[in-house]
């Protein structure tokens, strides 16, 4: 399985599916070798790459300084800042994306070439290129896992060599699983690939302590709003902040946390400001699990308004800890969570009158929390690693 990041060390939802996958599958008693990029420059990368630590059989280290969710930009702007400390460093993992991604594609190849296998499994675009070589190496059939594609990533106005990495990877791949009913159309729409080389897996979710959220809260002066995610314009962000405004038009009470760190954080802060919510808005910057896991438990209301989100971990995450959650129509989670309130991510008077209704009643508030253990019975990553052994199976009797 070649991964792309692992908690504890993750910067978003594709860790986090990638833990519970193995994990899932190892309870169906699958073997499993994974394959992760590793930064020598990272101390928290270095602390975590042991089999131990992972709770996997095999773990093979690939050096690179690729980070999760690169841009051409973003790599340059890095590799840069880390010439000065280290000259020979783009020499050695590339002077730019594409070739970073090249070099590190070759040296996964070629340090799994002899590991024994019955099927390679790749996560998203940085490692579809890997998958495809070591499966041919290998001679096994590739299973294609999409969590997310450039088109989703950049609200439809792709770097065209990302988009041409994608699409060859998934017309290579023997499957593909995709997140949600929602990717699944656009990957037939956009990069047109044969529904019924498309098996549609939903995520799953950890269990959580049972939590009497509506008690906690009683006596609470200032109802909390809550986003939690990467601060960049696929997680339409601006739009939350634009149904805070409306919502404080009619409750000057209420407050706003915005926890997560990306490239639109000062153009954010400047955006709160010039909508005069600075007293009533906080940017909390990234936080660790156990604050996340307490920022859910407080919040009265937890928004999602991705402009395109294949599916949104963070979601099932909130009902896990008892958050009612509103979230945008364009999001492959409102297919699962029943028990939450939907509406398109560019409607902020829909989203600000949702959140509004979540505050003010109760009783909703209770039958939302009241539905979560049926949806999350449903998506355990138990269950869902069980689907994926069932499509391996199919996928290697085809090919053999």
């Amino acid at each position: 399985m070649f991964g792309w990041e692992y908690p504890p060390v993750h910067c978003g939802g594709l860790g986090v599916a990638c833990q519970g996958i193995v994990r899932g599958l190892k309870h169906h008693g699958a073997a499993v070798t994974l394959v992760l990029p590793h930064d020598s420059a990272s101390e928290d990368g270095v602390s975590i790459l042991s089999t131990a630590s992972l709770g996997v059989e095999g773990l093979i280290a690939v050096q690179t300084r690729l980070h999760p969710y690169d841009s051409a930009e973003t790599f340059a702007a890095r590799i840069a800042d880390q010439q000065h400390a280290d000259p020979l460093s783009p020499e050695l993992y590339g002077r730019d994306l594409g070739e970073a991604v090249e070099r590190f594609t070759a040296s996964a190849v070629d340090l799994t070439k002899n590991v024994p296998a019955d099927i390679v499994h790749s996560h998203d675009w940085m490692t579809i290129g890997a998958g495809v070589r070591a499966a041919r190496a290998l001679g096994k059939p590739l299973v294609a896992h999409v969590h997310a594609t450039e088109l989703d990533r950049t609200e439809f106005h792709p770097n065209a060599w990302i988009f041409a990495q994608e699409l060859k990877g998934l017309q290579a791949a023997d499957h593909v699983l995709a997140v949600s009913g929602y990717t699944k159309n656009l990957l037939t729409r956009e990069y047109g690939i044969p529904e019924d080389k498309i098996t549609v897996l939903h995520n799953g979710a950890f269990a959580a302590p049972h939590i009497d959220h509506h008690v906690e809260r009683h006596d609470k002066r200032h109802p909390l709003v809550l986003f939690l995610g990467r601060l960049t314009v696929q997680k339409g962000v601006s739009y939350f902040l634009r149904a805070a405004r409306k919502i404080a038009d009619h409750r000057s009470d209420v407050r706003f946390v915005v926890a997560g760190e990306g490239y639109l954080l000062p153009q954010l802060i400047a955006q709160s400001c010039d909508m005069g919510l600075a007293d009533k808005i906080i940017f909390a910057g990234r936080v660790t699990n156990a604050e996340a896991r307490k920022l859910y438990q407080k919040a009265d209301c937890f928004v999602m308004p991705s402009v395109s989100e294949p599916f949104g971990l963070v979601a099932l995450e909130a009902i896990t800890h008892g958050a009612p959650v509103v979230m945008s129509r364009q999001s492959g989670a409102a297919e699962v969570i029943q028990n939450s309130l939907v509406v398109d991510f560019w409607d902020t008077d829909k989203m600000a009158d949702c959140i509004l209704t979540v505050l003010r009643e109760e009783p909703l508030r209770r039958a939302m929390h009241s539905q979560t253990p049926r949806v999350l019975k449903n998506l355990t990553w138990e269950r869902q690693a069980g689907k994926i052994m069932a499509a391996y199976r199919d996928v290697i009797r085809i090919n053999n």
